[in-house]
């Protein structure tokens, strides 16, 4: 397949990954870092690109290639329970050295692995959970930094609609790569929606009500909450976020744009909170697969993140078929997300160390072994209800108000 990226797009884009890196960071790495690159093989000329760039800085790359659709369909189907959950010894060493991890999504076609059993597929990611707490606890302590991006395959062209060459200049616009520097474009958007973020922290909000035409969800933000912005952990990614008090979630909400999750399609899908669980839950396609999940463990039906995308920001206007891409969608109306499951624990307003098991019961963080996230792209107004009592807009028609 013709590359569509020249080289030096390709190097603009490894630039904006180590831009999102030391973002986060907030200091450049030192000489002999290990970074890790975990990227499908398809997205091999990124990977290329990101490998030279880091061998510039005199950093040490490790790279990291997940298992193809046919290995993961191998393992998934006709492995024992023994290699089913295997988990290989030295990766939790190489993770407790890394400094950065650059992940790049290319599969090789969605929806390969439809077919599969999603319990096969669960637990083969329950035996890598206290793998993957220690990850989370080094990036929430600044000791690892991630960052998360795709790569235009063709197998994410067909399953939006879009032709191959169509997919890739919509994904290079979404990464500003047209333009002269991109990791300066990203250094504005982080700081624009980290004062987006402090504005909306220094409110005093108490409650929030969220109404579209098909849409009407209110929740308390909770005690010790900050809002968050785009710091760098998805490539692209213009979102102001925060983790509620699960527990205060009520109302309805549609997701009216497709969501991919375990390589499995759902679309249409409606919920009904009731006291933070999700009582009622319909979808026109994969409602089986979805209520499935939302059995997984006690947090699954729960909300972990409710997010806003500014139009004016966002350069993403079409389904994308990739989550990453898809959340942050922009087009004409913005969107937001929610996401039922894990809380993110950098919503939190103190220090990371307090921030045990008993604590996040407390404060109405969630726990659970999913993250999923349903973006609706409805024309919507968020409104505000103050501790003093004011009731404030702070978005509408797809715009923040400050």
């Amino acid at each position: 397949m013709k590359n569509f990226f020249p080289y030096e797009d390709l190097r603009q884009y490894a630039k904006v990954l180590l831009w999102a890196l030391q973002n986060q960071k907030g200091s450049k790495f030192k000489n002999k870092d290990i970074v890790i690159i975990k990227y499908d093989h398809m997205a091999l000329p990124l990977a290329e690109a990101v490998f030279a760039l880091l061998i510039e800085k005199h950093l040490h790359p490790v790279m990291e290639t997940p298992l193809s659709p046919a290995m993961k369909a191998e393992l998934f189907i006709n492995s024992s329970y023994g290699q089913l959950t295997f988990f290989p010894p030295g990766k939790q060493e190489l993770y407790e050295q890394a400094q950065g991890v650059v992940r790049i999504h290319a599969p090789e076609e969605v929806g390969a692995l439809s077919e599969v059993d999603p319990l096969s597929m669960m637990e083969n990611k329950n035996a890598s959970k206290p793998f993957r707490q220690s990850v989370e606890k080094r990036k929430l302590h600044g000791k690892l930094v991630w960052t998360e991006c795709a790569y235009p395959t063709a197998g994410l062209a067909e399953k939006t609609g879009l032709s191959f060459e169509e997919y890739t200049a919509r994904l290079m616009r979404a990464c500003y790569l047209n333009m002269p520097d991109p990791a300066k474009e990203w250094q504005k958007i982080s700081d624009r929606t980290a004062e987006i973020a402090k504005w909306l922290t220094g409110m005093d909000i108490k409650t929030i009500r969220m109404q579209s035409e098909l849409c009407d969800l209110h929740f308390a933000p909770g005690d010790n909450r900050k809002w968050q912005g785009a710091t760098g952990d998805n490539i692209p990614g213009y979102e102001v976020y925060i983790s509620p008090d699960h527990r205060t979630v009520n109302g309805v909400y549609y997701a009216d744009l497709p969501s991919l999750y375990m390589d499995k399609t759902v679309y249409g899908v409606q919920i009904e909170f009731m006291d933070g669980i999700a009582m009622r839950v319909k979808a026109l396609g994969g409602e089986k697969f979805l209520l499935d999940q939302l059995r997984s463990d006690g947090g699954a039906r729960r909300v972990g993140e409710f997010s806003l995308t500014d139009s004016s920001i966002s350069r993403i206007d079409h389904f994308m078929a990739q989550t990453i891409l898809d959340e942050n969608f922009g087009g004409d109306q913005g969107s937001c997300h929610i996401a039922l499951g894990q809380s993110l624990i950098n919503t939190f307003s103190g220090p990371p160390e307090m921030m045990d098991k008993m604590m996040m019961d407390s404060l109405g963080f969630n726990t659970s072994n999913m993250h999923w996230d349903l973006i609706n792209t409805e024309k919507k107004i968020v409104t505000a209800n103050l501790a003093e009592g004011k009731k404030v807009t702070i978005y509408e028609n797809g715009h923040f108000k400050m």
